[in-house]
């Protein structure tokens, strides 16, 4: 049936959007960053006094 057609190119594009926004979504929120509290190595002072 003819008439069906854009029903179903409407269900395609719908499909492919959301696709599509799922990638982008993955690939935006999957990167990891390094956190700079973890960067930074604690400084401990080893002080030996000899008196």
């Amino acid at each position: 049936m003819p008439q069906m057609a854009p029903l179903n190119w409407l269900t395609l594009m719908i499909y492919f959007m959301m696709i599509m926004i799922m990638f982008n979504y993955l690939n935006y929120f999957s990167f990891m960053y390094n956190n700079k509290n973890m960067m930074k190595k604690k400084i401990t002072l080893h002080l030996n006094w000899k008196w």
